[in-house]
């Protein structure tokens, strides 16, 4: 009687422990249930930050693509945003992880969006700057050709007043003349009885010329060619030279004017031949040419 109590104590006893058995079993799988779902979970939520992030950072590529300079505020953004997809990768997931990735992204996005309005603004003033500068080069560009056409014109209106108002010879005579006892002059032209050369020009009226004090050169050269006389040098502002027999000066008035002047007898006599007479401007332009013979 007390074994068959005993084994009914026993089977009880079995049955409760297989009953708390089954128990902590189906517990179990229901946690481990749980935590594959909330790992499974996790996982995607942690998917979607990075997902949050990686658009981020494609955005800032974009923008920073799309500036015209590089903007060192954008680069540094998106430098930071590849850092934070980096930490969300290498993270063990949990939810105050998640939550506070999930709202650095929020906090990203905004300034995200607040630096963009920055960049457009710069950007919007610089292709304006660019505009303005644009068109002060265009003008700049058409006041240097004006100011060229102007300084052609002044150059071409210089070159013709200088040449305007360049004194030129409406007459030119060369006599050579020999001296009597008395003084008067009579025209020769036998070599021995020369005395003088008379050289004789008309400087013709110029409205626009300076009047003052001018000077002209006459050149005489012999038979051989070679300059009559104590042979003077005179060198332009433009480099032509001469070596000239006489310097003549005068008055003149922008009037008409008479002038004439004397080449005296070299040493000795004066040869037979051919003789050639020139008159030079202060410039050295050749006003006039005459020759002559001597016999």
């Amino acid at each position: 009687m007390t074994e068959t109590k005993s084994n009914n104590g026993l089977k009880v006893i079995a049955g409760l422990l297989g009953v708390i058995l089954l128990g902590v079993i189906i517990y179990t799988v229901s946690l481990y249930q749980d935590k594959q779902k909330n790992t499974a979970l996790l996982t995607k939520e942690k998917e979607l930050v990075v997902e949050d992030l990686t658009s981020l950072k494609s955005e800032y590529d974009k923008a920073i693509l799309e500036s015209n300079a590089t903007n060192e505020e954008l680069v540094s953004a998106r430098d930071n945003i590849a850092k934070y997809i980096d930490s969300v990768k290498t993270m063990k997931a949990d939810i105050a992880s998640l939550y506070r990735y999930r709202k650095q992204v929020g906090i990203l996005t905004k300034e995200r969006e607040q630096l963009i309005r920055k960049v457009d603004s710069l950007t919007r003033s610089n292709t304006f700057l660019a505009m303005q500068r644009d068109s002060t080069y265009v003008e700049l560009e058409k006041q240097t050709v004006f100011n060229d056409s102007l300084v052609v014109q002044n150059t071409q209106l210089a070159d013709v007043v200088e040449k305007g108002s360049a004194l030129n010879l409406s007459k030119f005579s060369v006599d050579a003349v020999k001296e009597r006892t008395s003084g008067k002059l009579v025209s020769t032209s036998r070599a021995k009885a020369t005395d003088k050369l008379k050289v004789c020009f008309t400087v013709a009226d110029n409205v626009i010329a300076q009047a003052g004090d001018r000077q002209f050169f006459i050149e005489v050269l012999d038979p051989q060619g070679n300059v009559l006389g104590e042979s003077f040098s005179k060198t332009s502002d433009s480099g032509a030279s001469v070596t000239y027999s006489k310097g003549t000066e005068f008055y003149y008035e922008n009037r008409s004017l008479d002038v004439c002047d004397f080449i005296n007898k070299p040493a000795g006599e004066f040869q037979k031949g051919n003789y050639m007479v020139n008159v030079y401007d202060n410039n050295l332009k050749l006003l006039g040419t005459s020759k002559f013979q001597l016999k």
